[in-house]
């Protein structure tokens, strides 16, 4: 694949390219430090296909973030151009409500080297390096704590809060998906109202200290715990903002 060294310009890796855990590790944490999640193309009315070259050209000639299918739509094919095994993977995200989305909710992946790892730089705030597949084991990232727990036929991803709690993420099957399967749910959280992807403008980008996040017109900043928020007063300064953290320029 010609776009492979072009990509790993694209999110600032010059590492070792070899099929590995440490380059996974390292090349995973890369992506999300560079590449924000974003629904930016929903609200100009530009309809995101399903098309694993169209998510290419997105984050890498265009520079820009998306939501998961694109996002790891695009990882995926990249993982494979360096010689990993991935598979797709349909989740169903948990909802604040209770409950849970539809399956095709979410893409997430799975990474097969001498053991199966979760890779996933298409949720946006979740966990910076791939976790083991295990079930019931605490894993400590960056990003947190998180535990993969059985529920049925499914695993239950859960990250740890600062109660004491677990909030759950979202679920998933083993079974292999084909991209194109995910063309459904992908246009309905472009045009339902029901979608909070029609609802609210985001971008989010994890940082070496912690996260950057424009919501509509509202700036977020997290370093090192610490949050700080402030309103934007015009779509010129959200377009500054939007260039100056994310490099972004619609």
């Amino acid at each position: 694949m010609k776009v492979v060294q072009p990509y790993l310009d694209r999110i600032g890796y010059s590492g070792p390219t070899a099929p590995t855990l440490e380059t996974l590790r390292a090349i995973h944490h890369a992506h999300l430090l560079s590449v924000p999640f974003e629904n930016l193309d929903i609200a100009f009315g530009r309809k995101i296909v399903v098309d694993e070259d169209a998510f290419m050209r997105k984050v890498v000639e265009q520079r820009r973030g998306g939501f998961c299918y694109e996002l790891n739509g695009a990882f995926a094919a990249l993982l494979r151009a360096l010689g990993f095994h991935v598979t797709l993977l349909s989740a169903r995200v948990a909802r604040d409500a209770g409950g849970w989305g539809p399956e095709f909710d979410h893409l997430t992946l799975r990474v097969d080297l001498d053991a199966p790892w979760l890779a996933d730089v298409g949720f946006g705030e979740l966990f910076l390096e791939p976790l083991r597949l295990e079930v019931e084991s605490e894993q400590v990232d960056p990003a947190g704590t998180f535990r993969l727990m059985q529920s049925g036929d499914r695993l239950q991803l859960e990250k740890a809060e600062t109660d004491g709690n677990w909030k759950r993420q979202y679920s998933f099957a083993f079974q292999s998906r084909h991209l194109e399967e995910f063309a459904g749910m992908c246009h309905y959280h472009q045009t339902s109202p029901d979608s909070s992807f029609a609802q609210t403008r985001i971008c989010t980008r994890a940082t070496p200290e912690g996260r950057i996040t424009l919501a509509d017109m509202r700036l977020s900043v997290t370093k090192n715990g610490r949050r700080e928020e402030r309103l934007l007063t015009s779509t010129q300064q959200r377009e500054d903002e939007l260039r100056e953290l994310f490099g972004i320029t619609l």
